[in-house]
């Protein structure tokens, strides 16, 4: 029975995708279990801690065993974690070698590792999406790189930008974004090998000896001194995870303000019915980019959630610790559902470059005030050149002019400049600054990843 949108029979491929789930499905994770245990039992042989046939058939035979998921539910629900049932039933049928078996672990060694493992797959997917929508945000920077469109602050018009200079402020936050995860992996991605206390008293001198072998069985980092109580790996790459969310709702609450019926300048791509009102037949909704803001603000609180588990008690978290397990696999599956709408929504993006215009027009030349603004400075003065053009301003404003025949009608503007400068001050793509510049080092950025 779904009881979450994730897995949710409507919903599960809105919120996330179908193999984000794969990774965290109950079956995925009593892998990692397997895996972690075997691993375990393979450096525990190699090292001459536990006998190697016995080594050899547990990771023979282990991976094979049929679990018997309903006595594993009782055995978790009475305990409270899984791994006793689960080391029950694998000893059960292992024989002789099950005698070997989490030799010297204890059962967050085993979670925590396990956890790692699925983090390590969700990773990839991530990486893979998180390629594939700036390479889509690229084409887009450098496709509009010089479609001129009106910049908003305050929600007002405020100076003219480029479409492209947009797409790729939108792709520099996730090449940041990539950035960050990529160096957070080696401190998050690490084998967890403590016993009861962190010490690896049970295992004696050859603890040291036996993480390294386990952390290489794994193919992970091996960390220096447990870390069962100080999670700031696992939070920092979910922090990394959240601020991909955010970054991706900043594009989607930009995308739904511009496809604003008064806007109009881009739509998420059309098909069918997509976004279609059950009462108004002209809607057409933005169905991806109210995702990703719903998305951003949910990964907020599992970003949150893991920062409040940090604080853990002495030697062994009592609480703080199950918190993550709510919180990592959301934040891993919101995430790649984000990414998800992100790329179906920007490599369909509808881009009017008429209605940027037609947008740009509308002010009748006020967006460029300032370009006039700083023109006349040099031969008025800053200040003086300000309150002439702040005046001219209102003029236009209150009586529906231009602003080129508003500053003529000031005798210390039309004194100040000829009719065909204060035109060229006018035209909004006259007054892009250094944007295409920026579009192509941000593109030239993209081109080495």
């Amino acid at each position: 029975m779904a009881s979450t949108m994730f897995d949710n029979a409507l919903y599960r491929d809105v919120f996330s995708t179908p193999a984000m789930r794969a990774v965290f499905s109950d079956d995925a994770q009593l892998r990692a279990y397997v895996q972690a245990e075997v691993a375990l039992a393979t450096a525990q042989g190699e090292t001459g801690v536990i006998p190697s046939e016995a080594a050899e058939t547990i990771a023979r035979q282990a991976p094979a065993i049929a679990l018997d998921i309903e006595q594993l539910k009782c055995d978790t629900e009475n305990v409270g974690y899984p791994i006793v049932g689960l080391v029950r039933q694998l000893s059960e049928q292992l024989g002789e070698a099950g005698r070997y078996l989490h030799w010297g672990a204890t059962t967050q060694d085993i979670m925590d590792t396990a956890t790692v493992l699925q983090l390590r797959e969700a990773v990839v997917l991530i990486d893979v999406q998180l390629a594939e929508v700036m390479t889509t945000l690229a084409n887009l920077a450098r496709l509009h790189r010089d479609t001129v469109m009106a910049g908003r602050t305050h929600l007002q018009q405020a100076l003219p930008i480029t479409f492209g200079h947009k797409a790729a402020v939108w792709l520099s936050a996730l090449q940041r974004s990539a950035e960050r995860l990529a160096q957070a992996k080696p401190r998050a991605l690490q084998a967890q090998l403590g016993g009861a206390a962190g010490t690896l008293a049970s295992l004696g001198e050859r603890g040291l000896e036996v993480r390294a072998a386990y952390a290489r069985a794994l193919d992970l980092a091996e960390p220096d001194i447990t870390w069962h109580v100080a999670r700031d790996g696992l939070v920092e790459l979910a922090q990394a995870l959240a601020v991909i969310c955010g970054a991706l709702g900043k594009i989607g609450y930009d995308v739904m303000i511009l496809m604003a019926t008064e806007i109009g300048e881009v739509f998420e791509p059309f098909s069918s019915h997509r976004g279609a009102s059950s009462t108004m037949p002209q809607k057409r909704n933005p169905i991806s980019s109210e995702i990703l803001l719903a998305n951003a603000k949910a990964s907020r609180d599992a970003a949150s959630l893991m920062l409040d588990a940090m604080v853990q008690d002495l030697e062994r978290a009592t609480g703080p610790w199950h918190c993550e397990w709510l919180a990592l696999p959301r934040v891993c599956l919101l995430t790649a559902g984000s990414l998800a709408q992100a790329q179906f929504m920007l490599s369909g993006l509808i881009v009017d470059p008429a209605a940027m215009q037609r947008n740009l027009d509308s002010t009748r030349g006020l967006i460029v005030a300032e370009a006039v603004m700083m023109g006349l400075a040099p031969a008025l003065g800053r200040q003086t050149a300000h309150d002439e053009v702040y005046a001219a301003c209102r003029y236009a404003f209150d009586h529906g002019d231009a602003l080129l025949d508003a500053l003529l009608r000031r005798p210390a503007i039309a004194s100040a400049l000829p009719r065909d400068r204060l035109a060229a001050l006018c035209e909004p793509s006259n007054y892009l600054g250094t944007a295409g510049a920026m579009v192509d080092r941000v593109l030239a950025r993209q081109s080495k990843r």
